[in-house]
């Protein structure tokens, strides 16, 4: 059998994330949001998104990349939230069957407001 091999990063919340006020975590959530649409429009990420009601609400969301791992690592030491503590990026290998998953190119938010505008 032969395999597609993919990068998945993890975004997990540090068991001791800096303390900031909320409208700091609102804008800090902006930043992490535009970061991540612009690793999509780079072709980076090709697919992304948070989890809810989880096992572990310290994992708090996931992506799929294009690139080898420690491009990935790179770009993820990057992201605003990762830069300020409050999620720490996992980074590994992914192997799936050759040809079970396709990646269609879809918008992705680039800010709350615009998360909120989709309810």
């Amino acid at each position: 059998m032969r395999f597609d091999q993919h990068t998945v990063v993890l975004l997990v919340r540090p068991d001791d994330p800096p303390d900031l006020p909320r409208d700091a975590l609102d804008r800090l959530h902006d930043t992490h949001l535009a970061h991540q649409a612009g690793l999509v429009e780079q072709g980076a990420v090709l697919a992304a998104g948070p989890f809810l009601g989880g096992d572990d609400p310290s994992v708090r969301g996931f992506a799929v990349l294009s690139v080898d791992p420690q491009l990935a690592r790179e770009l993820y030491a990057n992201d605003p939230a990762v830069r300020a503590g409050q999620l720490v990026a996992r980074v590994m290998s992914w192997l799936v069957p050759e040809g079970v998953l396709r990646f269609e190119q879809v918008p992705v938010p680039t800010s709350m407001l615009e998360m909120a505008a989709g309810d």
